[in-house]
């Protein structure tokens, strides 16, 4: 929440921790991934089930993962030849549910309205 008191402002965090928020913002910028992220915060998928409920092609799908898994906001899980993909920790999905409470205006918003 922003002050308004004419208080010092705090110094702000290291340049590298900076950094890695605008990246990590960055991943978060594409609507395909936010549908991916949107649907692993429901539960862990694999690329197929990914693709069934996205309408997307497979290979979008993959390279979508690659860059999320890059910016360390989805985990994989190898299981024989398949891979699951979740989100990286309850860290992404509190972020994902202020995302949601913001566009909404503040109105609570349920998961099922969503996903």
């Amino acid at each position: 929440m922003a002050r308004t008191d004419d208080a010092p402002l705090p110094t702000p965090p290291p340049s590298d921790v900076v950094e890695s928020i605008a990246d990590a913002m960055f991943a978060l910028s594409s609507t395909s991934r936010v549908n991916i992220l949107m649907l692993l915060r429901e539960r862990p998928c694999t690329v197929g089930e990914l693709t069934d409920a996205t309408g997307m092609e497979q290979s979008a799908v993959s390279h979508q993962l690659r860059v999320l898994r890059e910016h360390r906001i989805v985990s994989v899980e190898r299981i024989g030849r398949r891979r699951r993909y979740a989100l990286h920790d309850e860290d992404v999905a509190v972020l994902l549910d202020a995302a949601l409470h913001h566009v909404s205006g503040g109105r609570a918003v349920r998961r099922a309205d969503v996903g």
